[in-house]
């Protein structure tokens, strides 16, 4: 297993600075990651550090709390794609649906979702805010919506990833869509394991780490 091809190297600190995210997009060519995940401003930089690659850029969109007009996250979607980005990950309404309007969860991630076309849309369910029953509709959701990815978590919420809260996860989506693992996967054992159970990416600042890791238990 290629554990680098699942990883999008992920900074979003809002106090990331622009050489850190230089130094972001050195790491992810140097260990030849999936994508680099950055906040929207820095996509231009990013696309410039990481040129003809084949690492691939990632934002985010209605971040962190998905609270935004649809409109909002549409123009900022948009126009993160044509400044590079190649995948949007946006933060679902989590207000909206915990209040039942499942008309109006649909219709915020079908509108992102039509206005980008083929562009891989990976929808940011917060699965610390939600209970199993909430996490097996926004599933459902993100299947009629049309989406290319269910996503567990933001990093910025209560907790991150869980196995059992994936494991719901594919239950729900089965074939239909894929699975982003993201918030507090720091080591290679834990992202074999999300890995196992049926997760397409893992979200982690701690990619590095983890093939260094990788590395160091081959050579054993």
């Amino acid at each position: 297993m290629e554990l680098n091809k699942y990883i999008d190297h992920t900074l979003l600190s809002p106090s990331a600075t622009e050489a850190d995210i230089l130094n972001l997009c050195d790491e992810a060519l140097k260990h030849n990651f999936y994508s680099v995940c950055i906040n929207s401003c820095y996509v231009p930089i990013a696309k410039q550090a990481l040129g003809r690659s084949n690492v691939k850029i990632c934002t985010v969109v209605g971040f962190p709390l998905g609270a935004m007009s649809t409109e909002a996250k549409i123009f900022e979607a948009k126009k993160a794609i044509e400044q590079g980005a190649s995948e949007i990950d946006m933060v679902m309404n989590i207000g909206r649906l915990k209040s039942k309007n499942h008309v109006a969860v649909l219709k915020d991630i079908s509108d992102v979702k039509r206005s980008i076309g083929l562009t891989p849309l990976k929808v940011i369910l917060e699965i610390s805010e939600l209970s199993k029953n909430e996490i097996v509709k926004a599933c459902e959701i993100c299947i009629d919506a049309k989406a290319d990815f269910v996503k567990t978590s933001t990093g910025f919420s209560k907790s991150g990833a869980t196995l059992t809260a994936v494991k719901i996860m594919k239950k729900s989506v089965r074939d239909h869509l894929k699975i982003k693992a993201s918030g507090g996967i720091r080591d290679a054992e834990t992202a074999q394991k999300y890995i196992e159970v049926g997760v397409h990416r893992i979200g982690t600042s701690s990619g590095v780490a983890m093939m260094t890791n990788q590395i160091a238990h081959s050579s054993y």
